[in-house]
Parts: C-alpha cells; structure tokens; sequence
C-alpha cells in the first residue's frame, strides 16, 4: 500500500473510533505490573539522562503521555487522528498535543531527551518502517532513548474491518518479529538496551514486545 493510503487510512479510521476507544482502552495505571513497568523504567532513564522532552508519538487520547507527565517527564504527544488529539487536549488540558505524522514530525533535529511509540507503529508496513525510525533517530538527541511496545508475531498481516464498538475501519496491522524490530532499529543507528517479550494471557492470543534502545552520543 503506497505510504500516503496507509497514513490516509489510518487517519480516517481513528478518527471515526476515538470515542470507543478513549471509554475502553485501559490507562496505564490498569495495566499489568510487566507493562507498567516498562514505561516507569522508560520515564526514569528519560529523567535521569535529562536530554529534554519526550514525545509520545501516536498518542491516541493522551493517556500514557499524562501518565509520563504524572511522574515528572516533560512529554507531549503527536497523533496522526485529529479527532484522538481534541479527545486528549480535553482530557488533559495541561498537556501539549499536536497532529501530525511519526513519518515526519515536526521536531528540530537532536532535540529531544526520548520518543515513546506505544502501540502506535503496527499499523506501518514494514517496508516503511526503517524511515520512521530514521526519523525517530533524527530527532533524539545524542544518549536520548526510544521505547516501542507494540503486538508482535511472525509477519502476520491483518485486515480487520471493524473495531472498537463496531466502527468501519480501512487500516491495516502487521506483527513483526520482535528480533526484526531489533534489527531494523539497529540498522537506524540506536543501540539495543532492553526487551521484554510477553506470551499471551490466557485466554489471549498475541504476544507483546517492548524494545529500549539508545542513540549513541557523539564521540
């Protein structure tokens, strides 16, 4: 699928799901102790590096951006969904959102102390993902850090048609490999520091991966 369908698709499919998805996605308080984990070692390694800003990218409604800012993390957070980013500037008023694209944000280069992609780059080809995270390296500033977490598999590609009560949706999901997630940031220039795999909950089916890697400081 050519980049701007995909980015149209999504776009359009959150959009029209925002709602449901703001009532039933679970905050980041809810989540289980591995997770919520993961992102309190994030938002400390942010705060003890102190390099600057963290940006949520595809932050949806805002949750897990409020919840970095509630531990002291100067984030903000970029969505691609207009209708996501009015729903998280009313939830969070204190808090900066803006639209726009992980595929090219607009963020001075070697400016910001970490980027967070919760959830948000499933819905990228794989194709397309080792632009994004040479964007995501181009914005860090040297010894920032990356989190990605995200559904994981074995190349999977997934069409689903509706979501989130039952709206239409066009967006497409591919599940990567988590050794392949590995290696396309390696191949953008960051440092592996972490992993976490987690096998499916009984009853659930996919397994979850959050990666920490780092953008080596100039010599």
């Amino acid at each position: 699928m050519p980049e701007h369908s995909y980015l149209a698709a999504v776009r359009t499919s959150y959009d029209a799901v925002a709602a449901d998805y703001f009532a039933q996605v679970k905050p980041p308080e809810e989540l289980d102790p591995l997770s919520r984990g993961m992102l309190n070692a994030f938002a400390e390694t942010v705060l003890t590096t102190g390099l600057g800003a963290v940006a949520d990218v595809g932050c949806g409604p805002g949750k897990v951006t409020a919840y970095l800012a509630g531990r002291g993390v100067p984030a903000f957070g970029v969505d691609l969904s207009p209708e996501m980013v009015a729903l998280a500037r009313r939830a969070h008023p204190d808090l900066e959102f803006a639209v726009g694209s992980m595929t090219a944000l607009a963020i001075d280069d070697d400016s910001l102390g970490g980027i967070l992609a919760y959830y948000s780059t499933h819905h990228t080809p794989p194709a397309q993902l080792p632009a994004v995270f040479a964007e995501f390296h181009r914005t860090l500033a040297p010894g920032g850090h990356v989190m990605l977490a995200g559904h994981a598999g074995a190349g999977e590609h997934l069409r689903p048609t509706r979501a989130y009560g039952g709206h239409p949706v066009s967006y497409e999901s591919y599940l990567s490999p988590p050794d392949r997630i590995a290696e396309l940031l390696q191949g953008a220039g960051f440092v592996l520091t972490a992993r976490l795999v987690e096998e499916p909950a009984e009853g659930a089916t996919r397994t979850h991966a959050t990666l920490l890697a780092r953008k080596p400081e100039r010599a």
